[in-house]
């Protein structure tokens, strides 16, 4: 698809996002008189309530039309993506090859964000889940979307450069989460840790990454003991993708900024096993792998001023006569014993050797762990936010304004240490559960803390609730990237300062 930004010679067909704000009316009349239309009819009509759609045709003219978009009483950039989005998927096959997106009427400030938000929602929409269908279903041939067909974004302002750069991570963007989404929808057989890591693999050495992937015998050699003991009940040997991003010559003298991902490929629960109503969504377990991997790319493809690494822990969770059994006790890359309570509180063990790993070997300014990691943060906080854990003040409010700025949210919660006494064990150095039905999200972050060295910016993300749900883009729960926006402009903002 061309994407263009342009100043005057709107095409006929054109996308006017509206907010419920005082100048609705008179942004309605200016287009009523522009369509040949009645103002009063116009805005008996159409309301601007949240993804209301109505289209105008003009007068006169077969092919001049507009779609009126509603944002509701918000015109931020989570508003206009998630709009835009969900426009583009409704309407997909009666778009015409070439289309406009108005932005005129916003602040001339907020263009360069609002031109990232309106190309990756649009981009989005045209997102399609059914990966593995041999019979598609029968729709007309869509117009837009295709290699020929052109997305403009008509701008009123000077700063047509910034807006351009804005277009274009927008485009980046959507085309690194449309692959997060397929990582993500990817059933269980379809991405066992050796399918996955061959994808990161090859996916990163594309986009200019350096990426090692370590192998069994090199995990055993490393002493991640705790990785090795989930993935043991699968016939797929876990593993371990190192990945690393440094800008150009000349630019390295930022902060290294360390990300560690849970990959676990499926979740049965192990011996602990899961009920069966939901586990078929235990496929989108590793969501903090591919918001990891997702962060990567994006930096890598728009060359951005930071520096980044990486680890990856891959497995997957299986039950046979050689998987881990509560109250065995297993090592750690840390060193530390670890009695298993519960083998369905396996995230936490992978992501214990993870930033482990990390942070021995590459010594991260800031060390950042992100899982979808546990049930309770979801009946903590439902689906509007995930759960962010850290015992450093700045790095708090860094991460909790960049999810404001991209609409990913998150939550502080506490790191007191009395919840480390949850996690005492008789007979090893800690336990992997507390056995309470009460903070068990918290523990969580809890237990992962005591393999951090005591980093003085860590920080553990906890994204359950968020990297898999409910979404237009499906019939039931589906990726909805979560995480990838949150890092990288994070990161930015960090080194910024």
């Amino acid at each position: 698809m061309i994407i263009r930004v342009l100043e005057k010679n709107a095409p006929d067909a054109l996308v006017v996002p509206l907010a419920q704000q005082e100048n609705l009316g008179a942004q309605l009349a200016a287009l009523a008189r522009l369509a040949g239309l009645d103002p009063a009819a116009l805005q008996n009509d159409f309301k601007a309530d949240p993804k209301e759609v109505f289209v105008v045709y003009a007068t006169g003219t077969a092919t001049r039309k507009f779609y009126l978009v509603g944002l509701g009483k918000k015109d931020n950039f989570q508003t206009l993506y998630t709009t835009l989005r969900a426009f583009c998927f409704r309407y997909r096959n009666k778009l015409p090859r070439q289309l406009g997106i108005d932005l005129r009427h916003f602040p001339a400030a907020q263009l360069p964000r609002l031109a990232d938000a309106a190309v990756s929602g649009m981009l989005l929409g045209l997102y399609q889940i059914g990966l593995y269908r041999k019979d598609p279903e029968p729709n007309t041939v869509p117009l837009f979307g295709g290699a020929k067909s052109e997305l403009q974004l008509l701008v009123k302002t000077s700063r047509h450069k910034e807006i351009t750069a804005g277009a274009r991570r927008g485009e980046v963007f959507a085309g690194v989460i449309r692959d997060v989404f397929d990582l993500m929808n990817a059933p269980g057989n379809k991405k066992n840790p050796g399918q996955l890591s061959d994808w990161i693999e090859r996916a990163g050495k594309d986009s200019g990454l350096k990426v090692r992937i370590l192998s069994l015998k090199e995990l055993k050699a490393k002493k991640l003991d705790a990785l090795l003991a989930v993935g043991q009940g699968s016939p797929h040997p876990p593993a371990m993708a190192l990945l690393e991003y440094r800008p150009k010559a000349g630019k390295s003298k930022v902060p290294l900024v360390g990300l560690v991902g849970k990959g676990v490929t499926f979740d049965t629960g192990g011996v602990s096993l899961k009920p069966s109503s939901n586990m078929h969504f235990m496929k989108s377990d590793m969501g903090g792998a591919a918001a990891v991997f997702g962060a990567l790319l994006v930096a890598a493809q728009l060359e951005l001023p930071v520096q980044l690494v990486a680890a990856v822990p891959i497995a997957e969770n299986m039950i046979d006569g050689l998987a881990i059994k509560p109250g065995d006790v297993i090592g750690s890359h840390a060193g530390k014993t670890i009695e298993v309570i519960d083998t369905d509180a396996e995230g936490r063990l992978i992501l214990a050797d993870g930033v482990s790993y990390l942070h021995r070997q590459e010594k991260p300014d800031v060390l950042i762990d992100i899982a979808t990691l546990t049930g309770s943060i979801i009946r903590t906080l439902g689906y509007a936010a995930a759960g962010l854990f850290t015992q450093n003040d700045q790095l708090a409010a860094a991460l909790t304004q960049a999810g404001e700025n991209c609409g990913e949210r998150l939550w502080r919660l506490p790191l007191w240490e009395e919840y480390a006494a949850d996690l005492k064990s008789d007979v090893a150095d800690i336990r992997n559960f507390s056995g309470k039905p009460m903070a068990e999200a918290i523990t969580a972050a809890k237990f992962i803390e005591q393999f951090t060295d005591g980093h003085p910016a860590w920080a553990h993300l906890d994204i359950a609730g968020m990297a898999f749900g409910d979404t237009e883009l499906g019939q039931s729960k589906t990726a909805t990237g979560y995480g990838v926006r949150l890092l990288v402009e994070f990161v930015e903002q960090w080194i910024a300062k």
